[in-house]
């Protein structure tokens, strides 16, 4: 399984998991995206480039999901096919992540606007060789 949502009262709640924490924020940015848009329907026509760096990895997927939240709102761009790579070096944290997808038009069904990535209960934790973030969007 690569994530779930989980109920939540307000806002949306999922857990995603990993291997490696590359495939923890890949399988992360795949919920956010998919509490969007519905995934089956974004072609994987343009591609980003998102670099990001942080002393801590938990500060670090709340950055990369907010990025992905940007780009949503800025250029109404979404993805299906999200390839991420992280490397610590020096206590330093360096995500490098390849993003393709397409702009949102009205041919794509639309689930909920995302305002915000928050913090309340947001955390990652390794479960034996596995890794687990859970994740609360403000919509």
């Amino acid at each position: 399984m690569k994530y779930r949502f989980l109920d939540h009262t307000a806002d949306i709640m999922f857990e995603a998991y990993g291997s490696s924490l590359n495939k923890l924020f890949e399988n992360s940015a795949l919920a956010t995206e998919e509490t969007m848009v519905n995934l089956k329907q974004i072609k994987p026509k343009i591609k980003k480039e998102v670099n990001l760096e942080s002393k801590n990895i938990e500060n670090l997927l709340f950055d990369f999901l907010a990025e992905l939240i940007y780009f949503k709102d800025a250029e109404l761009l979404l993805f299906s096919k999200i390839k991420v790579n992280i490397k610590k070096q020096k206590g330093i944290y360096k995500l490098k992540a390849i993003l393709q997808g397409e702009k949102l038009t009205n041919k794509h069904e639309q689930k909920v606007d995302v305002k915000a990535v928050t913090m309340h209960k947001f955390e990652i934790k390794k479960v034996k060789d596995n890794y687990n973030a859970t994740v609360i969007l403000d919509i």
